[in-house]
């Protein structure tokens, strides 16, 4: 493995970079040339993969890994970038980031400009950075024995309303309104909701409590928005934290304390809990969100992987 350093002199002297862009991303397929053209006046591109369906993109990146690049710059939403931290976890490969998605709460956690030229102008004289990933794992996980079996994930893990949210929230309408569809789509499904009963499970520590809404956060954002002032995707701890209790008022009014106040929160409050691995047992079981991929149910447990994705950051990135 290559110091960060090194990796990014092998880049910048013409190191070969691989191009993947998910077209059915918010904004995919529209800005896809334009994405090609910015990145081919400073960067070396080795191949170009248009995924027009994201069932593909294991595939495509697994192709793309067998080029054997120093880049993979990825062009899509939180979920497509889901898809690329398991396959460039631990990997001497950095990973460029063009947010071409609904919310990009991971692009967000790092600091990157959300417009195209922005971005491209980052993977051109950016700079690596390593940063934390997280990894989910069920009880079906469990049985196969295999340590680091579940899934990998940039951003978060969540359950509860979101994910009523997520499965509902039509692509029409995020392409339309943007991150606005979530909000209305979660006006649509409160009044139904129902609240859940969770015990979650540190190294130290138990948590029983009820409410709508259960995050565990790696990076730094939900719904777009900060969770605390102090988080982000390299501090080296989960950030768990519920909204709410079993009243619908009071998860209306934690979301709103969530949206306007979070810049000014700190994951030393009560309200977070901090650790590197939390096991969360729900009654009823329910889907976990892992970056907006429905993946089982829970339990689950969620580890962090610290320093396992190499991404390029702004120079102003802080880098732990």
């Amino acid at each position: 493995m290559r110091t960060k350093a090194e990796l990014e002199r092998a880049i910048r002297s013409g190191g070969r970079a691989v191009l993947i862009i998910n077209t059915r991303s918010r904004r995919g397929r529209r800005l896809f040339a334009s994405a090609r053209r910015r990145l081919a006046a400073g960067v070396a591109l080795a191949a170009v993969f248009p995924v027009p369906d994201p069932v593909e993109l294991g595939s495509v990146f697994r192709t793309a890994l067998a080029l054997r690049p120093d880049l993979i710059i990825v062009g899509g939403g939180d979920g497509t970038l889901k898809e690329a931290a398991g396959h460039l976890v631990h990997r001497d490969v950095a990973l460029g980031v063009l947010p071409l998605g609904t919310t990009n709460n991971f692009a967000r956690s790092l600091g990157l400009p959300l417009r195209l030229a922005g971005a491209a102008g980052v993977i051109r004289h950016g700079k690596v950075a390593d940063v934390d990933a997280g990894l989910v794992g069920t009880a079906a996980d469990a049985v196969t024995g295999d340590a680091v079996a579940g899934e990998v994930f940039a951003n978060m893990v969540s359950l509860g309303m979101s994910v009523a949210v997520a499965e509902r929230a039509s692509a029409g309408l995020k392409r339309v309104i943007g991150r606005s569809a979530y909000a209305l789509t979660a006006l649509h499904r409160m009044p139904m909701h129902q609240p859940f009963h969770a015990t979650i499970r540190t190294a130290d520590h138990a948590f029983d409590f009820v409410t709508h809404q259960l995050n565990i956060a790696n990076g730094a954002h939900h719904s777009g928005r900060l969770i605390a002032r102090d988080a982000g995707p390299d501090d080296r701890r989960l950030a768990v934290y519920r909204l709410g209790d079993k009243s619908r008022h009071r998860l209306a009014g934690a979301t709103l304390r969530h949206i306007f106040a979070g810049h000014r929160r700190s994951l030393d409050e009560a309200a977070f809990i901090t650790t590197r691995e939390v096991h969360v047992e729900t009654d009823p079981p329910l889907p976990v969100d892992v970056d907006g991929e429905i993946r089982g149910l829970t339990p689950v447990t969620v580890t962090l992987l610290p320093n396992a994705l190499r991404v390029l950051v702004p120079l102003d990135f802080l880098d732990t």
